[in-house]
């Protein structure tokens, strides 16, 4: 049997939910390939359909709807763990107009959020998340948008915080700001995806269970990260909302690419979001 393709990134969310299954820790699991990418690479690998099952930003979600569905697990989304905006000079919201601003890859929900904020912003650059906070600092942009660990360290680079995003989206719609989510090639079928769905609950209800021995491998892909750091990483992106969207989960999600749809940002479709 031909290995499942499986890509998330290398970052402590994204392992320690994945710690089980690429450790074949639980059960039923099929054979499995495991790939770790940074997100806006997995982005790209999905809009080549070289993954059978992807982390993915929501953003690019909106674009990749006729070949894949979202699982209901492995998600992040939630409360108070938006995308920043930041810069080494006091600007207002109003003051990003015409400056350079650096974002996280051009299909990353950070990049839909800014556009949602003001579809005005050109002057935008698309670098690696961890070159972001250096690229401000230095001078080469004006302002950054950061996401991930990034949002725990940017004071220690000089930088002062111009606007939460995923406040802002808090405070327009009411609803968690959905942030990336795992998605399953459509030909996969509906049962594949329910299997799918319970061995990704497992391996996060796993690795709760066994944090000890989660850890290692966690800090195998974190290792210029501080420890304290990495769990507020964990704390912050794996949540309730992980486990299962739920009914606000899924209108947040819906709203964000209505949103999108409504703006341009991406094509509209018929397809379903879930299969």
């Amino acid at each position: 049997m031909k290995p499942l393709t499986i890509g998330y990134s290398p970052c402590p969310n994204d392992t320690f939910i994945f710690f089980a299954m690429s450790q074949k820790l639980i059960s039923n699991l099929p054979p499995c390939q495991e790939i770790l990418k940074d997100i806006e690479s997995l982005n790209n690998m999905a809009f080549e359909h070289n993954l059978d099952l992807t982390k993915i930003s929501f953003h690019a979600l909106g674009h990749l709807r006729d070949s894949y569905a979202l699982l209901d697990a492995g998600g992040a989304l939630g409360r108070g763990c938006g995308p920043i905006v930041v810069s080494k000079e006091p600007l207002t919201t109003n003051g990003l107009a015409g400056k350079k601003i650096a974002l996280p890859g051009r299909f990353t929900t950070a990049a839909l959020l800014l556009r949602l904020f003001n579809p005005n912003l050109e002057q935008l650059v698309y670098l690696p998340f961890n070159e972001i906070l250096p690229a401000c600092n230095e001078g080469i942009v004006d302002a950054g948008v950061i996401i991930h660990e990034s949002r725990f360290t940017f004071q220690g680079y000089g930088l002062i915080k111009i606007i939460d995003l995923g406040e802002w989206w808090e405070n327009e719609t009411g609803l968690p700001i959905p942030l990336g989510g795992i998605l399953a090639k459509r030909n996969l079928g509906k049962r594949y995806h329910a299997q799918l769905n319970k061995l990704i609950q497992n391996s996060i209800e796993y690795a709760y269970a066994h944090p000890a021995e989660v850890r290692p491998y966690i800090k195998r892909y974190a290792q210029e990260m501080d420890e304290a750091v990495m769990y507020q990483h964990i704390n912050l992106y794996v949540n309730e909302y992980s486990i299962q969207y739920g009914e606000e989960g899924k209108r947040a999600i819906n709203e964000l690419i209505s949103r999108a749809e409504m703006t341009g940002i991406i094509p509209k479709s018929e397809q379903p979001l879930f299969l």
